[in-house]
């Protein structure tokens, strides 16, 4: 068991390319405002391009299933990585003498440099890879069924956010990256399943599990600021806030709908969800 943890702290942690790591503006990959303004502007032209005009074909079922299913598999895989490579991260990086770091970077003496922020530049180029999962929607032909408001808003404002944690040094994101990250696994093995024809029973958890991280960030928030108010301040403010104005607009879309899927679902009949074809329950 030593020696497994010891390999995997290496390949997550110690490695050179990893525990040299610093975020340089516009010389890192995709670390410009242009990058990511382009990167962005393009998805959501791409949305709506095949979402009102349809051109291309549609490609065999067969083929869908099995990209849906390497897509999927990568991002749980990754998302697994990404959790467990920043959380050693963190335990690896925080100074003896300050134990609340991870809550609340130092303010003025934070620099992007470290295993901790490799794993957070992994985390943003992972949101942009997560543009699949909208492509796959429209390619499937089930746009009016899963294309919502909710799904590309949250696709196309997560990057600017997480973009936002380097650029700034933002305080708490190895809190959401954890998180989040580790919503992800659960979320994306529920798509896997769901792609090889199974039907897990927890599609409810995971919304739950969603909504909960983000009420959990609210938690830790509290702490951070008190710490940033009694003490020398926490890096990245600016930033902070955008992403908790950010996750107050999604938790109000994840609570809206939970309610609209499941709360409605148990009132009605089961016989009533069977004739009108909206049996929600995973």
């Amino acid at each position: 068991m030593a020696t497994l943890y010891r390999a995997v702290h290496y390949w997550l942690v110690d490695h050179p390319i990893i525990t040299q790591y610093e975020w340089k503006p516009r010389q890192s990959p995709g670390a410009s405002p242009l990058f990511l303004s382009i990167t962005v502007t393009f998805y959501l032209s791409l949305t709506l391009l095949l979402h009102r005009y349809p051109t291309l074909p549609p490609p065999p079922s067969s083929a869908l299933r099995l990209a849906a299913v390497f897509h999927n598999a990568t991002l749980c895989l990754l998302s697994g990585v990404m959790a467990v490579g920043c959380a050693l991260s963190v335990l690896h990086q925080t100074p003896p003498d300050n134990p609340s770091w991870c809550i609340c970077f130092p303010a003025g003496s934070t620099t992007p440099r470290g295993p901790t922020f490799f794993w957070a530049h992994v985390f943003y180029f992972s949101k942009i890879l997560e543009f699949v999962d909208t492509l796959l929607i429209l390619l499937s032909g089930s746009c009016s069924r899963r294309l919502s408001f909710l799904h590309v808003y949250h696709h196309a404002v997560v990057p600017v956010m997480c973009y936002l944690w380097l650029a700034a040094a933002q305080t708490l994101m190895p809190v959401g990256l954890v998180t989040n990250a580790a919503v992800h696994v659960l979320m994306y093995a529920y798509y896997l399943l769901s792609a090889i024809g199974l039907r897990p029973g927890w599609k409810r958890m995971v919304t739950n599990c969603q909504i909960t991280q983000f009420l959990y960030g609210y938690l830790v928030s509290g702490l951070m600021l008190y710490l940033h108010f009694t003490g020398s301040g926490c890096s990245g403010f600016g930033a902070w806030g955008f992403s908790t104005l950010f996750t107050t607009s999604l938790l109000a879309l994840f609570v809206n709908f939970h309610l609209k899927n499941y709360a409605h679902a148990r009132k009605m009949k089961p016989a009533d969800r069977l004739v009108l074809g909206k049996d929600k329950r995973p």
